[in-house]
């Protein structure tokens, strides 16, 4: 199944018509579609496709491992014999000798940071054979792509030898909720809105996730069955995901994540928490945890003076990661031993609050569905992220989703109830008495719900906008 991508397809279908060879790099976090964006572009086109895979890091996986799957991935996408080529330079000249230069072909060299993690000279190897070897055909995409962005930036992207060579590069963020809800094709309609936003409340928006779910069974059987079960798809991928993504470093990036799965932290929260020293090393691994996908960093504009905010916090945007940190993890080993089971999932021990956080993580990451509501032209929008204000006995403020512009904040209330009466409007009341703002800065607010909603909050004239989560289905 592949849904969206538009943006994506449209760059890469500007490359057909260039006169010249290009390289594309790619970079995103595992289950996100990838290789599939480039197999469906090469198809909708016409393209000859042809992709080579690193193996998975392993103890016992050796470079002559990644040159001998390499030939043999190769070979069974051409007349090639099966071949172990010595050196990855031959490798490449290996590749090159079945590109035609009769019709475009687009070449996938996927996982790189797989092949090249044992081989100090692949990087260079590849610059001589794109030198030598692949520029020379003129109707070739050449593509590399991996979850390592790490190792694609350092390699790739910053390198002085590819610099100038890249045509594109891009990170594949998840699918917004208005492609995400068409896995559930002919059933959307007859579909309440909170079993759609609750099951991707669990698996986020990633396209292998929701192709994993049997969207003809109710959000309970399908988290009984994915995520409760020794066998579940989303039992087993944390731990598959991290630990080859990030190899040796994979236990340090999952601390900071169980810290932050609580909530926002700057760096040196994170670093109390943890028990370490506030460094380089810290700071770097929250920025491959940035760039992998998993969380993201809010800085935004203090209010109340108009300028970049003194601290930057961190939170975990991938919400598939979160659930598992708060929810899997820690019966795992109950599950393991078939002693752990649920009946209802109203029934489990805070449903309802990280549900409600879920949701909340979901509409920030669509922020731009809200914008035709709140009237907002997102070239005119300086900040958007969460905001918290600390204060002494209680005089804190925090708003869930805060937009401004020059001479505008939009405060966002987001609520998953059952029943939302009037107390919505008397909580936003207390939370707005304690904002700061500069003078000649108008505030407004909006509430985005996923419930029922008491006709006396539109009748009382509070919120300038009133936002139903439908809307974010349908958003483009």
């Amino acid at each position: 199944m592949f849904f969206g991508r538009g943006y994506y397809l449209d760059r890469l279908t500007d490359l057909l018509s260039k006169p010249i060879a290009s390289v594309v790099t790619c970079r995103g976090r595992r289950r996100v579609g990838k290789s599939t964006l480039f197999e469906e572009f090469a198809r909708r086109n016409g393209c000859r496709f042809i992709k080579i895979e690193g193996l998975a890091p392993k103890p016992d996986i050796k470079d002559r491992d990644q040159r001998a799957a390499f030939g043999s991935q190769l070979a069974l996408q051409s007349d090639l014999p099966e071949l172990v080529p010595d050196s990855w330079l031959k490798a490449f000249h290996l590749l090159n000798s079945v590109i035609r230069d009769d019709a475009w072909t687009v070449v996938l060299l996927d996982e790189i940071s797989w092949m090249g993690r044992d081989a100090p000279a692949f990087p260079g190897d590849l610059k001589v054979a794109w030198d030598n070897f692949f520029k020379k055909h003129d109707k070739l995409i050449l593509v590399l792509c991996g979850s390592v962005s790490r190792w694609i930036t350092d390699n790739i992207v910053k390198s002085s030898g590819f610099l100038g060579r890249r045509s594109l590069n891009f990170v594949l963020p998840e699918l917004p909720i208005c492609d995400a809800v068409k896995f559930w094709g002919d059933r959307l309609d007859d579909t309440s809105t909170r079993e759609i936003l609750d099951t991707l409340a669990v698996t986020g928006c990633v396209p292998k996730y929701l192709e994993e779910m049997n969207l003809s069974l109710d959000i309970a059987e399908n988290v009984r069955r994915t995520c409760f079960s020794p066998d579940g798809y989303l039992f087993e991928d944390f731990e598959d995901i991290f630990s080859r993504v990030f190899g040796k470093s994979a236990m340090r990036k999952r601390n900071i994540l169980a810290v932050l799965s609580s909530g926002p932290k700057t760096v040196s929260e994170i670093a109390q928490a943890l028990g370490v020293v506030r460094n380089g090393t810290l700071a770097e691994e929250l920025k491959e945890l940035d760039t992998a996908g998993f969380v993201a960093q809010d800085r935004g504009i203090n209010p109340e003076t108009g300028r970049p905010a003194l601290e930057i916090k961190y939170r975990i945007k991938d919400c598939y990661t979160r659930f598992y940190l708060r929810y899997i993890e820690p019966v795992r080993e109950r599950v393991m031993k078939g002693l752990y089971a649920i009946t209802a999932l109203d029934s489990m021990p805070g449903w309802d609050t990280m549900l409600g956080l879920q949701f909340e993580t979901l509409v920030l990451n669509n922020f731009h569905a809200l914008l035709p509501s709140l009237g907002l032209d997102r070239s005119n929008i300086l900040s958007v992220g969460p905001y918290t204000r600390r204060g002494k006995r209680g005089e804190g403020c925090q708003v869930d989703i805060l937009f401004q512009t020059e001479y505008l904040a939009y405060a966002v209330e987001v609520k998953r109830m059952k029943n939302i009466d009037l107390s919505v409007i008397d909580e936003m009341k207390a939370k707005l008495s304690r904002f700061p703002r500069r003078e000649n800065v108008t505030l407004r607010k909006a509430l985005v719900y996923d419930g029922t909603l008491s006709p006396q909050v539109e009748e009382r004239g509070y919120f300038d906008a009133l936002i139903p989560a439908r809307t974010l289905m349908t958003a483009s």
